[in-house]
């Protein structure tokens, strides 16, 4: 019996064949290319650039000597999403599951980014398919990748707060939790913070009980995530963390600890807690330099701000 499916223009597709919507479209280079001068270099100097430059390469995922794709997996359109992209992202479910099975142990399709860097495993996390997700983990899918802003497809269901999508690649990215629980997006964000930052109880929880460094800091300016407990005014939040083992005397890259921060800010609740627990020259903000402003202002004598030849329409002011 031939397998049956509907592409996105409305057409039957049979015997498997997967169909691209729209025009096809072949991956190519049209940069130009222009001689670099490498042939006017003696053989050694030649061979010394070549060895110099492979030592200072970083390895990018490539197709293995003898791959052939079929031709439906070198098409892409304007985007850059391939088929199951766009299969993922309209959620046809049945194509694809269809191109992730013809794609089992493919990391070179699999794997492919869209303009975007997004993978088919990020848009599965997008659109909370947690199932396709399951099945482009297990088929080899690898959730180390990162898009435009630097995140994982665990960074993205954390600052969604998908439990589906969390529970889904940390079941089946054993191997690679280590490194999902420490990496940080573009911003600094670890998943943790984005957790944190949007309020995700369970998931913050969940990702401390899974080894995520619960004291780890932003790079931009050192706050942890207890910091952003006060500064999103979250005393659940504090309260978890706490009980958990976060570090009350943890100073940002300025110098300020969680109870610090809670200075100007309305939940007394937040303050009267953290004061109880957080060590005495950490309690208080450092006194305020206004006081040393306005001193060295009056030392100025008041000749210097009087002026004796303004004129309006060349009158004299009184």
């Amino acid at each position: 019996m031939s397998a049956r499916y509907m592409d996105y223009s409305g057409n039957m597709g049979v015997d498997g064949d997967l169909r691209m919507p729209g025009k096809d479209k072949h991956f190519q280079n049209t940069e130009d290319r222009t001689d670099s001068g490498l042939d006017s270099l003696k053989e050694e100097d030649y061979n010394s650039i070549v060895n110099g430059v492979e030592n200072m390469c970083i390895p990018t995922p490539s197709a293995p000597a003898d791959y052939e794709p079929e031709p439906w997996k070198i098409q892409a359109n304007e985007d850059g999403d391939t088929l199951l992209h766009l299969a993922v992202i309209h959620e046809a479910k049945e194509l694809a599951e269809e191109a992730i099975k013809r794609s089992y142990r493919d990391g070179f399709y699999l794997n492919r980014q869209n303009n975007l860097q997004q993978t088919p495993l990020h848009l599965a996390i997008i659109t909370e398919q947690a199932e396709i997700a399951e099945k482009l983990l297990k088929a080899g899918c690898d959730p180390e990748i990162r898009d435009y802003r630097g995140n994982t497809a665990l960074h993205i269901a954390c600052e969604r707060g998908s439990m589906r999508g969390v529970g889904v690649i940390v079941q089946c990215s054993t191997s690679h939790l280590p490194s999902l629980l420490n990496c940080s997006n573009y911003d600094g964000h670890s998943c943790l913070h984005l957790a944190s930052n949007n309020g995700f109880l369970a998931i913050v929880e969940d990702l401390i009980r899974l080894g995520a460094d619960i004291n780890a800091q932003e790079p931009c300016n050192g706050r942890t995530a207890l910091h952003m407990a006060v500064d999103k005014q979250n005393p659940d939040l504090m309260f978890l963390l706490l009980k958990h083992g976060a570090d009350v005397n943890q100073v940002t890259y300025q110098g300020y600890s969680p109870c610090q921060l809670t200075w100007g800010r309305s939940n007394s609740k937040i303050q009267q807690h953290l004061l109880s627990l957080t060590e005495k020259s950490l309690q208080y903000l450092p006194e305020s330099e206004d006081e040393d402003s306005s001193d060295s202002e009056s030392e100025h004598s008041d000749d210097e701000y009087m002026y004796d030849d303004c004129k309006l329409m060349c009158q004299g002011l009184n």
